[in-house]
Order: structure tokens, then C-alpha cells, then sequence
């Protein structure tokens, strides 16, 4: 069956641009009611005019969630003024395109405040009312970086592989709870992620899916009795590099050097 939007709560992060907007606009537009989350008041209030036209009880919060002090709180408000939280989709990220021997400690810790920490706290926040009424699902938008290492991506990759381990753990110790788990890992989407300042110019110049085409594939997945889902199918990719790991660096080092 397809998921049944009508009438869910569904908190979205990172939701002012790419796939975050595509799924706020397209869940509202089959009746749920939408939260959205992201820094830019003027970008996301654009998202909301678009949700509430389908979907007039949606609401928006202005946050960074780099804040990780202030998500918790953020997260319990987001649901009393919502009646709840059906679906949170923790989908916000930031880059870090640099290589490993020009890094930094803040600047790694600053990915991964937004991340990896974020949904956490958004998660633990709302779980215990999920609980409550025995139902919930939990949707962690990481990235096919996420189960490989990319170049250049160490900060980005070392905040997407937390959050596959933290959901693939929490899979399972909330296995039989009525609480789902969803695993989503994007290939190469068209979004603002590829010209961001502060990060080298992407090596990675072919082909790349649309906000839409993701969010599609998102939306498709929370039907799924599955816990992974890659968005587009690029689990061949990721099974190359697990049986034959040594070869996977050697070829993506030589990457790098051409």
C-alpha cells in the first residue's frame, strides 16, 4: 500500500530548498500536515505559502540546527503546536568538501552538530511520544556517503556513517514497538550542495537527480517494509566496495591524483 499522507504530522527538516522543500510540498499536497524546519525565514516561508495551499494547518520554525542545545526544545514545540508528530524526516545537512589533511577540528564538528547531532536530539526529543502511542516513524536522509568514503568528504562522510549506524541500531532496539525506522541514502541530487562556500569545487561532475525524483523516491520507501532504501539504486555500488575494499581506496585515491 502506498504510505497514507491524509492527516499525518510530519515534522521536516532542512525543508527551505532541494529535497526537504520537495517533500514538504508534495506530503501537504496528499493532505498531510507539514512542520518545516531551516534557517532561511524568507526561503521557508516560500515552502509554507506552497504547503498551506493544500494543507492550511502546516506550520514553520526558523532554526539552525547547528543550535544543538536549543533542538530538543524545538522539537517539543514543533509538536504541541502540530498535535503531535507522526513522521519526523530528519533531512537537513550541510557539506564539507576538504581534504582530510586540511581540516580542522571545529570545522568537523560542525558538520556534524548539524549532521548527525541535530537528529538525534530531534529524535530522542520525540520518541518517548511515539512510544506512548505505540506508533512513529523515523526517517534519517543520510547519503550513499554514508557507506562510502568519498574524496575530498571525510567530515561529510564521518557525519552520514553515524547517523546509518545510530539508525541501524535503533532499528533494532525499536523493533516491535510500533515504531519505524527508515534509512534513506540519496546518490548525487541537484541541490545547493555542490556551491556552497567554504568548500573545495566538486570532483564528482556527472550525472545528478532531481530534488523531486528524491523526494519521490522518499515518499515511496515510507510504504516499504524495508529499513534501507537508496535513492536512486546505488546498492551495487556500495556491495562493490564492500568485497573489495582495498581496491575501492586505491581507485578512489587515483581519482583524486587525476
Amino acid at each position: 500500500m502506498a504510505f497514507a499522507a491524509a492527516g499525518k504530522r510530519v515534522l521536516i527538516t532542512g525543508a527551505s530548498s532541494g529535497v526537504g522543500a520537495a517533500l514538504a510540498l508534495a506530503l501537504s499536497g496528499q493532505g498531510a500536515v507539514v512542520g518545516l524546519i531551516a534557517r532561511r525565514e524568507d526561503r521557508l516561508a516560500e515552502v509554507l505559502i506552497g504547503c498551506q495551499k493544500s494543507s492550511p494547518d502546516s506550520r514553520m520554525w526558523v532554526a539552525d540546527l547547528a543550535d544543538t542545545a536549543a533542538v530538543g526544545p524545538l522539537a517539543i514545540e514543533a509538536a504541541e503546536a502540530l498535535g503531535g508528530v507522526d513522521v519526523l524526516i530528519n533531512n537537513a545537512a550541510v557539506p564539507k568538501r576538504r581534504a582530510v589533511t586540511a581540516l580542522d577540528p571545529a570545522s568537523v564538528e560542525a558538520v556534524m552538530r548539524v549532521n548527525f547531532f541535530a537528529p538525534m536530539h530531534l529524535t530522542l526529543a520525540l520518541l518517548p511520544s511515539m512510544l506512548d502511542r505505540g506508533e512513529g516513524l523515523i526517517v534519517n536522509v543520510s547519503s550513499v556517503g554514508g557507506r562510502l568514503g568519498i574524496i575530498h568528504e571525510s567530515a561529510y562522510c564521518a557525519s552520514k556513517f553515524a547517523l546509518c549506524g545510530w539508525s541501524e541500531s535503533m532499528a533494532v532496539d525499536l523493533h516491535g514497538t510500533g515504531i519505524s525506522v527508515k534509512l534513506i541514502e540519496p546518490g548525487p541530487v541537484d541541490t545547493e550542495i555542490w556551491d556552497q562556500p567554504d568548500n573545495d569545487d566538486p570532483i564528482y561532475d556527472g550525472p545528478k537527480f532531481s530534488a523531486q525524483e528524491v523526494a519521490a523516491g522518499i515518499i515511496a520507501a515510507l510504504s516499504s517494509d524495508g529499513f534501507e532504501h537508496y535513492v536512486p539504486d546505488m546498492k551495487a555500488v556500495v556491495d562493490l566496495k564492500n568485497a573489495d575494499i582495498d581496491s575501492y581506496i586505491a581507485g578512489a585515491a587515483g581519482m583524486a591524483r587525476s
